[in-house]
């Protein structure tokens, strides 16, 4: 058994009094290594999904889902290009989520939450990566990690629907703010993105 050295902090607050606070774990794929106690706070301070997010390197063990509010996403293909990408049409994505009340695994359970700027609408590229990164951001929805609920980063304000580190493309003919066209780098980037939430092509296969 691989060895630290020092025991974990968290043998006085751990729920489990089975394991030795020398005791340590290591991960599989990443092979970082850490106190038993110390992944088990780990996973009982996230969304207990059944999923575990190495700290060092972020690779994903298990299935990640997120807190997202209950919505609709919502797909359309329409034949105008965008700039950047004049060979194909265009993929419309509408998000619709509604305020409601917050349940057990957001911030504030029971408290109600906002939802400004709703129907959001986004767009990809027609083409085979464009399609891929759909197929992906589909997967993502599925899995309640597109929005959270949380503090808004443009008006401060809490309690919010925001987005939840997966970039999108709200603009069709700008890209004066970033969130627009052309942007020769934007499907490899949200492609990265979607896979550090555990979401890749990978995922599409299984």
């Amino acid at each position: 058994m691989e060895t630290l050295t020092s025991a974990s902090g968290y043998s006085e607050s751990s729920v489990s009094k089975n394991i030795k606070d020398t005791a340590v774990g290591k991960l599989k794929k990443c092979g970082h290594i850490f106190h038993q106690l110390c992944m088990l706070e780990m996973y009982n301070s996230g969304n207990k999904d059944g999923s575990l997010q190495c700290p060092s390197c972020k690779t994903i063990y298990g299935e990640k889902t997120g807190t997202q509010p209950k919505g609709k996403m919502d797909i359309f293909l329409i034949p105008q290009p965008l700039p950047g990408h004049q060979d194909c049409g265009t993929i419309h994505i509408v998000y619709t989520i509604n305020p409601g009340v917050q349940g057990p695994e957001h911030p504030s359970p029971g408290k109600p939450y906002t939802a400004r700027g709703f129907p959001r609408h986004c767009y990809l590229p027609d083409n085979s990566k464009g399609r891929l990164a759909l197929e992906l951001l589909k997967l993502a929805w599925a899995r309640r990690l597109i929005f959270t609920i949380g503090i808004s980063s443009t008006t401060g304000e809490s309690d919010t629907v925001v987005w939840n580190e997966i970039h999108h493309k709200t603009e069709r003919s700008s890209n004066v703010t970033g969130h627009g066209y052309p942007d020769p780098n934007y499907l490899d980037n949200v492609i990265t993105e979607l896979a550090a939430q555990g979401v890749s092509e990978e995922c599409l296969n299984m």
